[in-house]
């Protein structure tokens, strides 16, 4: 299977403005080992129904990842290439019981 390094843009707090708002700042980390795959119909129409997003990709994140994949962007490279936006939140499986190299799926929309 051919996998693909995607750009998660991860924000961290840097302190607040004058409204007391959190403001934040982005920096880029690498992820290697990605699949990308199309949702199934299922996914689509419940994101759709629950979150009124329509999604573009599915990935498969490889075991180990630590990263916080809720409510933050992704960059892919070719032939994928764009920003998206993760919906929902990742659902995970038990790293011991799946026999495969990736245990979360993070459903991606399209953002610019």
């Amino acid at each position: 299977m051919k996998t693909v390094t995607v750009t998660l843009i991860k924000k961290t707090q840097s302190g607040t403005d004058p409204f007391n708002q959190p403001v934040y700042e982005e920096s880029e980390v690498s992820v290697d080992g990605v699949l990308v795959g199309e949702p199934s119909t299922d996914d689509i129409t419940n994101a759709f129904t629950t979150y009124g997003s329509r999604l573009a990709y599915t990935l498969a994140i490889p075991k180990g990842d630590s990263n916080d994949w809720t409510d933050t962007y992704v960059i892919l490279p070719e032939p994928f290439a764009g920003r998206y936006h993760t919906v929902g939140i990742a659902t995970a499986g038990i790293e011991g019981n799946i026999p495969l190299r990736w245990n979360k799926k993070v459903h991606l929309e399209r953002y610019e």
